[in-house]
């Protein structure tokens, strides 16, 4: 479906962690460990999960030799990477300026690098979600709306009402999770954005063009799936705790990049075989071999 739609992914990994700190002063966020896997392999997942196999990653210059060491140019996992240079942290709709040539003409699906969604059937309602005209986003409950971007829904329509961006008190508690599907109108709708007190593009004015054109959809994810902001470290803590449980009892792996690349039918068994094999004898490596049989 994203081929005929021409997605593009987009993948936020810069800024600068404060809310991690110490944890994160001397490395980026998005390398920290969740598990057994480093962050950036949740949401790096989540995207190719959707189908997308071109995928940009913004990041701050003194990181991307790091994410390329990582991860590469992403051909072994029969997907292309390209890095983007964030120079300074200005909101997220900053990310649509700063990817302006690498996403052309393309939609766009972005996705933060501190989210981690998990969950049977995440890929089918991803896939499901992208757009050819307008915006698709999510609503998710939470106990702490004072922290997120946060949608107030029509019982009735099912429609949209408001969004508001971190409400000090507010008569919802649906979220807006770090996921946006948008057409190729959003470059220039992030490029008449002013910044807002904290001096930031924010992504709520952004989606709120959408919807004052009546262009914003939103969804809600099906029992089962479950998304986790990973960005504090009680979170990243918490997030670690829960993907272990999972893993442990269900015998399968989260953001496993190698196996999505493989039932996604973008690397062969024989490509996949010699991916295992370029690890050392570790549980991933096992987990992999185990796969093939």
């Amino acid at each position: 479906m994203n081929e005929e739609l021409k997605t593009c992914g987009l993948l936020l990994a810069g800024g600068n962690g404060t809310r991690l700190f110490p944890i994160s002063q001397a490395v980026n966020k998005h390398l920290l460990p969740v598990y057994d896997k480093p962050m950036i392999f949740y949401s790096l997942a989540t995207i190719m999960l959707a189908g997308i196999r071109r995928i940009g990653i913004i990041s701050r210059e003194e990181d991307i030799h790091l994410f390329n060491n990582l991860l590469g140019n992403g051909n072994r996992l029969g997907i292309e990477i390209t890095y983007l240079i964030q120079k300074s942290p200005k909101g997220i709709p900053d990310a649509y300026i700063i990817a302006e040539k690498f996403i052309g003409s393309n939609n766009v699906f972005l996705c933060l690098g501190d989210n981690i969604f998990v969950g049977q059937g995440l890929g089918v309602a991803l896939s499901g979600a992208l757009v050819h005209k307008g915006a698709h986003i999510f609503a998710f409950p939470v106990s702490n709306p004072e922290d997120y971007g946060v949608i107030e829904i029509n019982a009735v329509t099912g429609k949209i009402e408001s969004l508001v961006e971190k409400p000090s008190n507010s008569v919802s508690r649906l979220a807006v999770p770090g996921l946006y599907l948008t057409d190729n109108a959003v470059i220039e709708i992030a490029k008449n954005l002013k910044p807002s007190k904290r001096g930031e593009l924010e992504i709520i004015a952004l989606l709120n063009f959408y919807l004052l054109e009546n262009k914003l959809k939103v969804s809600a994810f099906q029992r089962g799936i479950g998304w986790m902001d990973a960005g504090t470290v009680e979170s990243l803590y918490t997030a670690g705790e829960l993907i272990s449980v999972l893993q442990k009892r269900q015998g399968m792996q989260f953001a496993n990049l190698e196996e999505i690349a493989w039932r996604n039918g973008w690397i062969s068994s024989r490509e996949l075989e010699n991916l295992a094999n370029s690890y050392p004898s570790t549980e991933y490596k096992k987990y992999l071999m185990n796969l093939l049989k």
